[in-house]
């Protein structure tokens, strides 16, 4: 699927859009890899994914530190504060792989563990940087400036 985004509302839509469609599922996590140029709407885009999951701190790319870890509501808690969007995901790992320079890197972090558990949701930004250790079966969402810089041609591969 293939969508042009002409502002961050947009992209907002998309992305919750997008979250909508996740469910837990297999043997293993969820994993999405966010590709595209620097500044092409990659963590505009996790920010909003974040906010549809129920997160409300502010989402920031975790450039410095690599990953960020969310614990998402269960449905019963959900249920309480009026949320309507059920998911059985437990965790959000948003890891930022610019920054990596070897794929050991990401091992030495737990990334095996990690993805082995099919209630985490995985959603990395420069995912190029680890291939090797992504699993095959990854949802792709490709981000890159259209027409002119305030356009972003988001795709999206399952």
């Amino acid at each position: 699927m293939e969508f042009r985004s002409q502002s961050v509302e947009e992209t907002a839509k998309i992305a919750s859009e997008f979250g909508a469609t996740l469910e837990v599922g297999g043997e293993e996590a969820t994993v999405v890899g966010l590709y595209g140029e620097l500044g092409a709407g990659k963590t505009t885009f996790m920010k909003y994914l974040a906010e549809s999951f129920g997160i409300t701190e502010t989402v920031q790319s975790p450039t410095f530190v690599i990953m960020k870890v969310y614990k998402l509501k269960s449905a019963s808690e959900k249920a309480q504060d009026n949320t309507f969007k059920l998911f059985n995901f437990q965790t959000l790992f948003h890891i930022d792989a610019y920054r990596i320079e070897k794929e050991e890197e990401m091992l030495s972090l737990g990334w095996q563990e990690i993805v082995a558990d099919p209630k985490n949701l995985i959603c990395v930004e420069w995912p190029e940087r680890i291939i090797g250790i992504m699993p095959l079966r990854h949802t792709k969402i490709n981000f890159a400036h259209a027409e002119d810089e305030s356009v972003r041609k988001i795709e999206i591969i399952k």
